[in-house]
């Protein structure tokens, strides 16, 4: 399978500094996403080059699976390309490469991808917990008794495939006896987004919620559904963004009555989330979230920070002190979330609440900027990438809001930092 070396060209760090707005900034998110998958290449051919060097007793289902994942790329590169994208398949591929996973999973991946291609192909496979996930797909649920390693067979059918296990018919697109369908949700054609609730390797925390019922998969499906309307329509830079980069939405326990969302650098792609209570407040999420998937892979493939100082600063959207890699992260998120209510100004509805948003969101992440530039701490890039964030918020400020709304976000500033200081005495 193909490895290509990647970087980032001084345009595409100057476009991402900025507002997604298509074009350049498009491009640039694409060169991100390349150089993702092949990270995640490169963490496979490591998994089956691993597992032979230490003798691992699954090394041999690891290199078969590499090689017909090879096979189905000489024909059908795209759905290979798919597989190996899918943030579940970097993060298993992570943690097995540390150690703590199993090199066997791969052959899950293979068969995901024969499906997807329509190819026929036979794997075994280890089962694990009882359960086997294929990532992307699903998962099966052997009957009890079932041996460590199984074989399953891919069969086409159409442009895709079926799965026989032991003679057992199964079509991964729905629920059957014995297997558990993920949902996908088309949004946009070539768009379509996987609610993963199944794969153990879809979030790195400990508070993923268990499969989701078919009440609770409808309700995601119709946020998500209208989340995508409100962004392609009110929002297209961050739409074209977001149908780049996101694959999963990976439901979690909310840890307090709020909205709760993130984002890890080990499963790129991948956006967890609590159950979304409208599709306002879950494209604002996604726009939040899908600068922290871009900064975490920018940071991969540009050095932003010199190594952490341990010295920690005040960040205007969290109780606790930040180093500064994460309060590069907050302001770059936050200006997403002002650059989100400067769209809605002038609704309607809306608007109150957008004005007050917008002119707290910009001077919060303005003043974070010139703290990023004071530190010291940042490399040449990441001088010139802040410095190309601080220029769009700096022609926000100048922006008129009606005073009530000026003076509300204020407040709020205030309160925020009169309560941060409170903590720490």
């Amino acid at each position: 399978m193909n490895i290509q070396r990647h970087r980032i060209s001084d345009s595409s760090l100057a476009a991402l500094a900025a507002p997604a707005a298509g074009g350049e900034s498009l491009r640039a998110v694409g060169e991100l996403c390349a150089a993702q998958e092949s990270k995640h290449r490169l963490l496979v051919r490591l998994v089956v080059a691993e597992a032979a060097a230490r003798g691992h007793p699954h090394a041999k289902l690891a290199e078969r699976a590499y090689d017909v994942l090879a096979r189905i790329e000489a024909d059908a590169p795209e759905p290979v390309a798919r597989c190996l994208r899918h943030p579940a398949v970097g993060a298993w591929a992570l943690r097995t490469c540390r150690g703590q996973g199993d090199p066997g999973r791969l052959a899950a991946v293979a068969l995901a991808a024969a499906v997807r291609a329509g190819v026929a192909c036979r794997l075994d496979v280890p089962v694990s917990g009882g359960e086997l996930v294929l990532p992307g797909l699903g998962r099966l649920l052997p009957p009890t008794g079932t041996p460590e390693v199984v074989s399953v067979a891919v069969v086409p059918a159409g442009e895709s495939g079926l799965l026989d296990v032991a003679g057992l018919g199964i079509d991964p697109r729905r629920d059957e006896p014995g297997w558990q369908a993920l949902s996908h949700v088309p949004l946009a054609p070539g768009f379509t987004v996987t609610i993963d609730d199944l794969d153990p390797c879809r979030w790195p925390g400990d508070d993923t919620e268990d499969r989701l019922d078919a009440d609770r998969r409808q309700r995601w499906t119709d946020c998500l559904r209208a989340a995508w309307r409100l962004l392609s329509e009110r929002h297209p830079g961050v739409a074209a963004e977001l149908a780049t980069v996101l694959a999963t939405l990976v439901p979690v326990v909310a840890r307090t009555h709020d909205q709760h969302s993130a984002s890890s650098r080990e499963t790129f792609g991948a956006i967890a989330v609590s159950d979304p209570v409208g599709g306002l407040d879950l494209a604002l999420i996604l726009a939040h979230e899908l600068q922290h998937a871009k900064l975490n892979a920018l940071s991969e493939v540009v050095d932003l920070i010199a190594p952490d100082s341990g010295r920690r600063y005040y960040a205007p959207w969290r109780p606790d002190p930040r180093p500064l890699f994460g309060l590069l992260h907050g302001a770059y998120a936050h200006a997403a979330v002002a650059g989100f209510w400067r769209e809605h100004l002038a609704d309607a509805e809306l608007a109150p609440r957008a004005q007050a948003e917008f002119a707290r969101w910009r001077a919060a992440a303005h003043e974070v900027t010139g703290t990023l530039l004071d530190s010291g701490e940042l490399t040449e890039a990441g001088t010139r990438f802040v410095t190309g964030l601080r220029h769009t918020l700096g022609g926000w400020l100048a922006e008129p809001v009606p005073p009530a709304a000026e003076a509300l976000a204020r407040r709020w500033s205030e309160r925020h930092r009169e309560a941060w200081a409170a903590e720490r005495g």
